[in-house]
């Protein structure tokens, strides 16, 4: 199933035997555990992708999916979501094989970012690869033409950001009444970006008679009200992985002063060993001027967030995946739902204001049973966060003072000097939509 200029993945009919492999080959391991009994295709495209054995979201998910449950399940980005959801859903429309319709898709993944959309899109069509069904992204930041047009030829799954989504409905391009299944992924990034509203204008616009599956990495009050709202006798399903991954995690703290941290990372980024970096920054203009200290620095690095214009940001993602720059300049938001393989290193240039957040940076790195590095700069601002993240996570994160830019005076603050400086809002023009566009 390839994609072509049109954001539209087509998953071709397989036909005749499958090769024979050539002596001496490993043979590659059969899918078990719950892949056991889905589909010859999809356990033929989980061997493709070298996955043999479910992870713990998949084995509690697939069998209650695959009997037409709806679902809320409780698991993070880089559990294997999105197979749990993505194989049942691809099972049961090749069992239910229907003529697509011109602009009402069967299937609707909603997902808070452009990159997730993306990527959910992608690990999709790779998971259907030998089924003959069709599948297109939509979401803002690119001309919608080709997106109209892929939904205008007809389409099984469509995967979309809420306001690309609501757009194209408004414009008479895309109906929700022929939906028979429904993902809400990441529910909670989705209520902090703002987007309650536009999604409950979705779900009205549902048929009654649905499946519905509700994702959420924690389930605070507001996402539990919104989830109630969706499903219907519905099975729940939680995982944590986050705290063996923090195990494997090298975690440091390296205390220095703000004006140090572009020093101190040019120096660390000077290392060898460090083939993939993920700098994390709290705004958008401090990833900007990151990035060009490090170019500065000839050190090839790409800045990814809520500025940057879809192609830009996609560009970035991709020359980062391919080894072209090896340091990715994120914000929070920007960086939510991407899962790129191998990084060995993760750097809170800035910490968090939340300490959960935390966790989810970290969790970038020590993929898939590896290990990996995360460093974590604190000035004495910022020595506050850093107490919350340590009570979140019931230890002392590991301080490295051998640096040259170590600081005394951050490593001891508190009080008044503990906690960032905090600015007067300033109430013009649409000052409120900083709080959904800030990163």
């Amino acid at each position: 199933m390839n994609k072509n200029k049109h954001n539209m993945y087509r998953m071709p009919a397989q036909s005749g035997s499958v090769p024979q492999r050539p002596a001496g080959i490993t043979p590659r391991l059969e899918p078990q555990g719950v892949f056991a009994g889905l589909l010859p295709e999809l356990r033929r495209a989980i061997a493709d992708k070298g996955y043999s054995l479910p992870t713990p979201i998949q084995s509690a998910a697939i069998p209650h999916l695959v009997q037409n449950r709806d679902l809320i399940g409780c698991a993070q980005t880089g559990t294997g979501k999105t197979a749990a959801f993505a194989l049942p859903i691809l099972q049961y429309l090749a069992r239910k094989p229907r003529e697509t319709q011109s602009r009402r898709p069967r299937v609707l993944i909603v997902a808070p970012t452009r990159e997730l959309a993306a990527q959910i899109a992608a690990s999709t069509a790779a998971y259907g690869r030998y089924l003959p069904l069709s599948l297109t992204v939509i979401y803002g930041g690119v001309g919608q033409n080709p997106q109209v047009q892929a939904l205008r030829r007809g389409v099984d799954i469509l995967v979309a950001t809420p306001g690309r989504l609501l757009d194209l409905i408004g414009q008479g391009h895309l109906s929700l009444e022929a939906i028979e299944v429904f993902v809400l992924d990441e529910a909670d990034r989705m209520l902090d970006m703002g987007f309650l509203p536009d999604i409950r204008r979705v779900i009205r616009l549902l048929p009654g008679r649905r499946q519905s599956l509700f994702f959420s990495a924690t389930m605070e009050p507001p996402v539990v009200a919104l989830a109630r709202t969706l499903v219907r006798d519905a099975v729940h399903v939680a995982v944590n992985p986050e705290a063996p991954a923090v195990e494997r995690i090298r975690q440091q703290v390296l205390f220095v002063d703000r004006n140090d941290k572009d020093a101190l990372l040019t120096s660390l980024l000077s290392r060898s060993g460090w083939e993939r970096v993920l700098v994390f920054t709290q705004m958008k203009h401090m990833a900007n001027k990151v990035t060009k200290k490090l170019d500065q620095a000839a050190i090839p690095a790409a800045a990814i967030h809520g500025n940057k214009s879809q192609s830009a940001r996609t560009d970035a993602l991709a020359n980062f995946k391919q080894g072209r720059v090896r340091v990715l300049v994120a914000t929070d938001i920007a960086a939510r739902g991407l899962d790129v393989a191998g990084i060995s290193h993760v750097i809170n240039y800035d910490l968090p204001n939340e300490p959960e957040t935390y966790v989810h940076r970290i969790g970038r790195t020590a993929r898939a049973g590896a290990g990996g590095d995360a460093i974590s700069f604190c000035s004495a601002a910022e020595r506050d966060m850093l107490r919350g993240i340590e009570t979140l996570i019931r230890r002392e994160v590991p301080v490295k003072t051998d640096h040259p830019f170590h600081s005394e005076e951050a490593r001891r603050a508190s009080g008044a000097a503990a906690r960032p400086i905090r600015k007067a809002p300033q109430v013009r023009g649409r000052a409120r939509s900083a709080v959904r566009t800030g990163h």
